[in-house]
């Protein structure tokens, strides 16, 4: 299947998890991606893996100064953006009484900022049938101990699926989101726990969920990937959960 021949993807934080798993089914569909991270060493680690339709730039999400930077970087690659999957994020979670406004600012850069001046810089390059996906979270829905700033800031994102496309609808730009479930990703790996730690919160979290295991990066790409294809093009401002059922029956 060639759903993407001739089409251009910018994937921020696309060098693994579910942002890695997106930029390689769209590449063996016949597209050309951009991917973004925060490291020379994981992008150009990812772009090798890619192949030769994949290109890397180094930015961070949570950057404004690399946000308002990124459209010159885009543009040394393409014209045209044909799907902006705003991906980049991570996990950091605390109690309410160990949060300082370090830590708040942290997310809210990261989760917030960055989708946001993301999408703004990058629609010079979208034009009719192009398509916005958003990352949002299961924690939109649940509440879960020690995640208010988390959830907060991707409720934020949440709201950002209906207002842009409300405001896009005129271009002909379509609008939409995922809500990940616990997915196998590296969301973990800036909270501070060590491997084995990792490990035991997973364990603990596994029989929460109903399909007992977590979901596969692979398995929001195709969702990410439908809401991008002309299968879905009479759905906007949609949203999909991706998370085994937990939001409604967990």
């Amino acid at each position: 299947m060639q759903r993407f021949k001739d089409k251009f993807a910018l994937i921020t934080g696309g060098t693994n998890g579910m942002g890695f798993a997106t930029a390689q089914q769209f590449i063996n569909e016949g597209g050309s991606v951009i991917i973004t991270g925060r490291s020379v060493e994981t992008v150009n680690k990812a772009v090798e893996q890619l192949g030769e339709r994949a290109f890397g730039i180094v930015s961070n999400a949570g950057s404004i100064k690399d946000l308002m930077n990124l459209q010159q970087e885009v543009g040394k690659y393409t014209e045209t953006i044909d799907l902006l999957f705003a991906n980049a994020g991570y996990g950091k979670f605390a109690p309410i009484e160990y949060i300082d406004e370090a830590f708040f600012d942290e997310l809210f850069n990261m989760l917030v900022k960055g989708p946001f001046f993301t999408v703004q810089q990058i629609l010079p390059f979208m034009k009719n049938g192009s398509s916005v996906i958003f990352n949002t979270s299961v924690a939109t829905e649940i509440s879960m101990p020690n995640f208010s700033i988390y959830s907060a800031a991707k409720s934020a994102v949440q709201s950002f699926i209906k207002t842009f496309a409300t405001e896009l609808t005129e271009r002909r730009i379509r609008v939409n989101g995922i809500s990940p479930g616990h997915i196998k990703t590296n969301i973990f790996n800036n909270t501070g726990l060590n491997p084995e730690q990792i490990d035991e919160a997973v364990q603990n979290i596994i029989p929460t969920i109903p399909f007992k295991r977590q979901g596969e990066p692979s398995e929001v790409a195709s969702a990410v990937l439908f809401l991008a294809s002309d299968e879905a093009s009479y759905i906007h401002g949609a949203e999909i959960k991706i998370d085994a059922g937990i939001s409604v029956v967990g």
